[in-house]
């Protein structure tokens, strides 16, 4: 079909073109002729392939912005769900500082309960602790004091005397 239709072009051109300059006149006739023929034969063999690439063109196009627009719908969701679990995040937080501060006041009370607990003990450890020396010295003071007036002579023991021994020991 391609040959027939070059055939064609190539014997109208043959057949109306101007010789030269014989008849005085111009081929303005002749090369409009030759100009439309030339039109149609070229939209005939291009229209359809023409036709077809810019269709085809615009549903890619069509096809990538709609696939641009899905990316864009999913990335507005991403970050709507993003947003809520940062307010999510924060609220947790704000509970988890609430709950530490809550226990932390728990333990400072017991660490206290349990410190004035254990200074009462420690007071009443070196209460007895004192009474126990205490009643050591008293002993011991009594036992030299005995032990001194054994020594002595038994016939000289009298009150004076052993106030004096006393006065002296614990001196």
């Amino acid at each position: 079909m391609l040959k027939t239709v070059i055939t064609l072009l190539i014997m109208t051109g043959y057949a109306v073109a101007s010789t030269g300059s014989e008849g005085g006149g111009t081929d303005i006739f002749e090369r409009t002729i030759n100009f439309l023929i030339f039109a149609g034969i070229l939209y005939y063999l291009l229209a359809e392939p023409v036709k077809g690439f810019f269709t085809g063109r615009t549903a890619e196009i069509a096809a990538d912005l709609e696939k641009v627009q899905e990316k864009l719908r999913e990335s507005k969701a991403a970050k709507e769900a993003a947003l809520a679990e940062v307010e999510e995040a924060h609220k947790f937080a704000a509970e988890l500082h609430e709950h530490a501060k809550k226990e932390n006041n728990i333990i400072k009370d017991k660490i206290i309960q349990q410190c004035e607990s254990d200074i009462e003990n420690i007071i009443k450890q070196h209460e007895s602790l004192m009474d126990l020396e205490q009643r050591k010295m008293v002993r011991n003071t009594v036992n030299d004091i005995m032990s001194e007036l054994l020594e002595e002579d038994s016939a000289g023991f009298d009150k004076e005397m052993m106030a004096k021994i006393i006065m002296k020991k614990v001196a």
